[in-house]
């Protein structure tokens, strides 16, 4: 009576689990989706530069984030399928999903703590060598990329200490706006990743917590199975005939 009581808890809180690791799965989707098409990274990914490094973090945040949504609805639809029919196989796939996608969520939140500045350098170094080229009149083409920079960034040019205006300032911010630190072009760059990485350390954090959680219950419910079926086939037994 125990075992059975506590397995219907089991199910219904995995239930409940794989219905948000599902959700989980599908916003961390839309995520990638979003910064990868998004008109801010796709403009600092597309710049033809010699060794442009943050094309590389944006494709592969990218495959990265649509592999591991695949995993966590894959590991939600089999929790759930392992829920209704009691399998002992399904709960264990299940169980595997799981643990796949916590074996990605851990490097993925180290990478985000250990390299918390790499994505803004690389985005405020396409920036600078933009402007600068700009700057120094070597490129029309490079000054409808810096243009197109600061009207999806609402900004224009760069701060500068002493608070004078290069040429570049005075050729393409429009008329009557005062060059301030509000319009700072990189310190804009920098507070819309901050928000964007505080998004995405939001969700690692919830993922992580509910991956462990389904960990826990896609174990208890196997045991629970197991030793169920142990139960039943205990006192039966077979007659045969001599």
């Amino acid at each position: 009576m125990g075992l059975r009581c506590g397995m219907r808890t089991t199910k219904c809180q995995l239930l409940v689990t794989s219905l948000c690791v599902m959700l989980l799965g599908l916003s961390i989707a839309t995520l990638s989706t979003v910064t990868h098409y998004g008109l801010h990274f796709t403009l600092i990914s597309n710049i033809s530069l010699e060794s442009n490094s943050y094309r590389v973090i944006h494709h592969a945040a990218f495959y990265f984030g649509i592999c591991l949504s695949m995993t966590l609805i894959l590991a939600a639809l089999l929790s759930s399928a392992a829920t209704v029919r009691e399998s002992q196989c399904l709960t264990a796939m299940g169980f595997l999903c799981f643990a796949l996608a916590f074996n990605g969520l851990i490097p993925a939140a180290c990478w985000k703590y250990t390299h918390s500045t790499e994505v803004e350098d690389s985005m405020m170094d396409v920036y600078d060598f933009v402007y600068e080229e700009v700057r120094r009149n070597v490129s029309n083409f490079r000054r409808h990329e810096l243009a197109a920079i600061h009207e999806a960034f609402l900004c224009c040019g760069k701060h500068s200490p002493f608070g004078d205006m290069t040429n570049v300032e005075r050729k393409m911010c429009p008329p009557g706006q005062v060059h301030d630190a509000g319009q700072d072009c990189l310190q804009q760059i920098q507070d819309f990743l901050k928000k964007h990485m505080d998004l995405v350390s939001t969700l690692l954090g919830i993922t992580i917590g509910f991956t462990v959680y389904g960990m826990i219950l896609t174990s208890f419910l196997w045991f629970s199975i197991h030793f169920s079926s142990n139960l039943n086939r205990k006192g039966k037994y077979i007659l045969r005939e001599r």
